[in-house]
């Protein structure tokens, strides 16, 4: 009897995962609807329920500077049932910006990298400025009157326009918002000057000429926006910045549990439609193992605490 009992309990685990996914999965965005967290976090998860013949169901949680969707990720068990769409700001930026966390890196399992963007500096159409030179001479003639909008503190909008602060010596205003569609909106209806925005969150914008680019944070030039300069071109070196997001699970979820969710992401990211909507916004797919992905994650996290020390961003 004994040895049956220890034979069952040997063979539970394997069975409960094997039947994984049997109930709905919770995907956390730490951001409002409407910006790329939100918009990678939504392509996926309708992806994934149908791969995973399970409801996925998204839930934004934003504010904090995405310390509340995260510690409603912290919160959940580790069992695969609940994710978050991690991205550069509380994944490896708030380490360094915040002098309290109440949550810690080994707290969460990477999963996958999902999508990865370069952000724009975008301004009202109704600005004079055509040229990051004519922003920036704009900016010197009215100290402390122009201001940049961003998704939230700790955002890589907010560091990228702390950045452009610190390289070209200007006098702006930070003005954080709840994420990176209400930002914009007040960018469009004119309540702010300019933003240094994640690409898919503005492009539609661009393209409608209600707002207008002046330059990229990637390395080249993107197919998207093939007229508009990078910020090298524009005169700014050491501006390259590249947004990323991706799944996390809590620390503990199972290993089998991760990878099957690891797997799922990297096909739909392989799929022609996914790829070309991706590529739309101006987004590198992922897919990556959780190695990978989570050696990429440290690595951003030490980039990044150079940039908060380099800018001399106040801590929060």
């Amino acid at each position: 009897m004994t040895g049956a009992v220890g034979v069952a309990a040997l063979a539970a685990p394997g069975a409960a995962l094997a039947a994984y996914p049997d109930k709905p999965i919770r995907l956390i965005v730490p951001a409002a609807a409407g910006g790329t967290t939100d918009i990678a976090s939504r392509l996926v998860g309708k992806r994934m329920a149908e791969l995973l013949s399970q409801p996925v169901v998204v839930e934004n949680r934003a504010g904090g500077a995405g310390i509340i969707g995260v510690q409603a990720l912290k919160q959940s068990a580790p069992d695969g049932y609940t994710l978050m769409m991690g991205n550069i700001g509380p994944n490896a930026i708030n380490y360094s910006l915040y002098r309290q966390l109440p949550y810690r890196a080994e707290d969460f399992a990477p999963v996958s990298m999902v999508v990865s963007v370069p952000n724009v500096l975008v301004v009202n159409a109704n600005v004079p400025a055509r040229t990051v030179a004519q922003l920036v001479a704009l900016a010197k003639a009215q100290p402390g009157k122009l201001s940049f909008a961003s998704s939230g503190t700790g955002q890589s909008v907010h560091l990228s326009g702390e950045l452009f602060r610190k390289r070209t010596g200007i006098d702006i205003i930070h003005v954080p918002y709840k994420g990176a569609a209400p930002a914009v909106a007040d960018l469009v209806a004119g309540q702010v000057t300019m933003m240094v925005d994640n690409l898919p969150s503005s492009l539609p914008h661009i393209r409608s000429g209600k707002l207008r680019a002046l330059a990229v944070t990637s390395a080249s030039r993107v197919p998207e926006l093939p007229d508009v300069p990078t910020m090298k071109e524009a005169g700014l070196d050491d501006f390259q910045v590249t947004a990323w997001f991706g799944l996390v699970a809590p620390a503990g979820t199972p290993p089998a549990v991760i990878d099957r969710l690891q797997r799922t992401v990297a096909i739909i990211l392989a799929e022609p439609e996914v790829k070309s909507r991706l590529a739309d916004l101006g987004g590198v797919p992922g897919g990556d193992t959780p190695t990978h992905f989570g050696n990429f994650i440290k690595s951003e996290r030490e980039r990044w605490a150079r940039v908060v020390k380099d800018t001399g961003i106040p801590l929060q």
